[in-house]
Order: structure tokens, then C-alpha cells, then sequence
């Protein structure tokens, strides 16, 4: 691709983005270098296609104030500057699932990763509902994932969907993710995974925070390491030290825990196991009183001894 063409391409997506943005009513953005690599990738998914172009009514501003930090002031009629989980008002449920159907229009046939793209069996986008005030994130498909297309089915699955039922809370209440649409390739291996590579992960990146940007959930939660690295572009992220504190991603509180193939891996050791669990329904806990989810005795009670 050429200069002239990536530059169209960038141009596209970024006003694709920006009208998003504004039917969500925000009033302001400060974009940085982060959120640039981020639209270019978000807007487009592929050279050849075609992104609609969208007209302002408004006049769009760029106000300068660093090399590195830039404020774009889109004119609205009446819309406060909001973050989106301080924004009481959502799109209509069916220009979410339009939203979410005419991205994954652009993420199943994705080739940016050609070696993932090879190896797969499809993309697992995301499951769960688009109403949804909790979103779980893990870290990427597993064998099962990538054979069914859907997120966490297999046994690390089961044990997620029993957490959620725990809570009082059915799957189809909530939505889930992965930070990478397609399981990492295992050369030479019938079985197993691999951890995403951080590359892999960042180009994956546009395609969560637009399924987050679209959902607008109330609550994160982030299963794992791989999961904070991928959402925060942190390697060094340590779900040791970070597990049960309260992070903010985009302005939605977001929590991180242990992925549930971390507590089957545990099992061996029974002793050790209800420990690690007794943690995660801790961070469960604070995630129902965050949502504001009324919380029983039963419940208070569980793993107590």
C-alpha cells in the first residue's frame, strides 16, 4: 500500500471512529500516539475495504496544546462531556447489534496476523449480550474455542460459567471476549496452547475496544495476565500484585482476577485450590457490589470455613 492510500485509509477510519463517538455523546477526546495506532487499525480492517464515509454537522476542531497530546473538540447540540461508563444514555439495542454485526463482518475474515490466519479453524469474536453491564476478557481460543467459534466452552469455560451462575447470574446475561480473536498457532503440536505474543495481541487490540466501546459495560473483568497485558499494552503487567484492586480501563472500573484454567491447574492440590478459588469469589463479590447486585448470606458464605 501506498502512502497516499494508508493515509485515505487513516482518514476513513478516523472519521468512522469519531462518528461512534459521537452518537455516544462525548463531547471531547485526547487523543495520543496510543489512540492513534489505535484507529488505524479499528477503521478499515482491511486496505481493500470499503469504510462509509460519515459528514459532521458540526464542525470538528483540533486544538494543539502538545507535540504529544492533542485535543479534538467534536461540536455537539447538547451533549456533556461524559466518559462512557459515566454515560447514563446508550445507543438503542439495535444499533448496538448492527455496531457489533458490521464489525464482525470486518473481524472474521482478519489476515493481519497471516500465521493465525493459516492455522485456524475461525475467529472466535465474542459471545454474550450486547445489553450486557459485565464483560469478561481472557486471553485468547483454546482448542475448543476454535473449533466451536465461541469463547471459553471448554473446561476453563465451564468452570467461568459456574462463577457467573454463582453469582446469580446467567451467560447469556453478560458478554465475553478474548484479547485475541484467533488461538495461537502451535507449530508442530496437536495439542495445547501458547500465550499470545504482544505484536499478535496489538494488532488485535482495535477489534476489543470496539466491542467494549460498543457494549459499554459497567464492570470489567480481566482473567489473567495475558488479559491486563493486552488491554493495558503492558508485559509486565503481574496479576499477582494486581489481582483483586480495582483498575479503570477507559473509565470503566475494571477488575482483575485469576483465569479459571490457573485455578483447574491448581486442583491437583486441594488445599491450594480452595485458596486461589476463595480469591476470585472475593473479586466476584466486589464486582456484584459494584454492579450493585444484591449478595446473600449463601453467598457471602461461600468457601467460608
Amino acid at each position: 500500500m501506498g502512502m497516499a492510500e494508508a493515509l485515505q485509509v487513516l482518514l476513513r477510519a478516523t472519521a468512522d471512529w469519531l462518528q461512534l463517538e459521537q452518537r455516544r455523546g462525548i463531547h471531547s477526546i485526547v487523543v495520543n500516539e496510543e489512540l492513534l495506532r489505535s484507529v488505524a487499525h479499528s477503521g478499515g480492517i482491511h486496505p481493500q475495504a470499503q469504510p462509509v464515509r460519515h459528514s459532521f454537522k458540526e464542525p470538528v476542531t483540533m486544538d494543539s496544546k502538545s507535540p504529544k497530546s492533542r485535543k479534538i473538540t467534536i461540536g455537539l447540540e447538547t451533549s456533556p462531556e461524559v466518559s462512557p461508563a459515566q454515560n447514563p444514555i446508550r445507543r438503542p439495542a439495535s444499533a448496538r447489534l448492527d455496531d457489533m454485526e458490521m464489525l464482525s463482518r470486518e473481524v472474521l475474515p482478519c489476515q493481519l496476523c497471516p500465521h493465525l490466519a493459516q492455522s485456524r479453524k475461525q475467529v472466535v469474536f465474542g459471545h454474550g449480550n450486547l445489553n450486557a453491564a459485565l464483560m469478561f476478557i481472557g486471553e485468547a481460543p483454546g482448542m475448543e474455542e476454535d473449533e466451536q467459534g465461541l469463547p471459553f466452552v471448554g473446561k476453563a469455560g465451564q468452570l467461568l460459567n459456574r462463577m457467573i451462575k454463582a453469582m446469580g447470574l446467567d451467560r447469556e446475561d453478560v458478554y465475553i471476549a478474548n484479547v485475541l480473536k484467533c488461538r495461537p498457532d502451535t507449530p508442530g503440536q496437536a495439542y495445547g496452547n501458547r500465550k499470545p505474543t504482544p505484536e499478535e495481541m496489538e494488532r488485535c487490540n482495535p477489534y476489543l475496544l470496539r466491542q467494549v466501546e460498543i457494549i459499554q459495560p459497567r464492570v470489567i473483568v480481566a482473567l489473567g495476565a495475558t488479559a491486563l497485558q493486552g488491554l493495558f499494552g503492558n508485559p509486565n503487567e503481574s496479576i499477582t500484585r494486581s489481582r483483586g484492586k480495582w483498575r479503570s480501563f477507559r473509565d470503566i472500573p475494571l477488575m482483575p482476577t485469576y483465569h479459571p484454567s490457573y485455578l483447574l491447574h491448581k486442583e491437583s492440590v486441594p488445599d491450594q485450590a480452595m485458596i486461589e478459588k476463595r480469591k476470585v469469589w472475593e473479586d466476584m463479590l466486589s464486582v456484584m457490589e459494584k454492579l450493585d447486585i444484591p449478595i446473600s448470606a449463601k453467598q457471602r458464605g461461600y468457601f467460608s470455613q
